[in-house]
């Protein structure tokens, strides 16, 4: 899986989205190799999201406007400002609960979007969220060295709403970590150890008593 955290961490740091034309590790690095920075990574691959999801999204400079459902628009504005400059990019379609995957950039810090379409409601999110085979629960793993959250979420979806639930925070120093579903209920997390330099893998069931349960605000 890839991961990212400006350019570099951009191309190392990235997992693939469970949608509706996630691109594969392979094309990420082809189109992300050679990028100047992690916002010219997310346009590149804004490029080809924006043929294989025709209708879904436009580029109009520095807008991007998302479609809504059953009509509408949704614009983002990217901004070169130096104090709060940011960037949008077209990343990828949830089909199963209608909802569009956006790539945002600020200086060195990267996260993610969630746009429901039937709603125009927005989700932010500090990593890239993969669905679950149910559609009932979201999970990201936010999890570096620098600039990150370090825990591994489960969000609830909702037809109003993005809620997290879960959380789970590694006792010990991990790289490379990415978390998918085995199964509606379960999460496989793989992981490289610190000094080890080989990956492995945890499996985790919503049912674990190792995760924190988050108190609804």
């Amino acid at each position: 899986m890839l991961r990212s955290c400006a350019l570099a961490v951009a191309v190392s740091w990235i997992s693939l989205t469970v949608g509706a034309t996630p691109l594969t590790q392979q094309e990420i690095v082809s189109l992300c190799g050679n990028a100047e920075d992690a916002a010219h990574c997310g346009r590149l691959i804004e490029e080809v999201q924006l043929k294989r999801l025709p209708n879904l999204a436009r580029r109009d400079g520095a807008q991007l406007l998302v479609s809504l459902y059953p009509s509408g628009s949704a614009t983002f504005t990217d901004s070169d400002d130096p104090v709060n400059g940011r960037s949008y990019s077209l990343w990828d379609f949830l089909n199963p609960i209608n909802a569009v995957v956006l790539y945002s950039t600020a200086g060195e810090s990267i996260s993610f979007i969630i746009l429901a379409r039937t709603t125009n409601r927005r989700f932010d999110l500090p990593a890239e969220p993969q669905l679950s085979p149910d559609r009932l629960h979201i999970v990201t793993a936010d999890v570096c060295p620098n600039r990150c959250i370090n825990e591994i979420a489960v969000w609830r979806v909702a037809p109003e709403s993005l809620v997290k639930e879960l959380v789970w925070t590694a006792g010990e120093s991990w790289s490379d970590v990415a978390a998918t579903w085995k199964d509606a209920n379960t999460l496989a997390i793989e992981y490289t150890p610190s000094g080890t330099g080989k990956a492995a893998i945890v499996e985790r069931k919503l049912t674990d008593p190792t995760w924190m349960r988050v108190t609804p605000n």
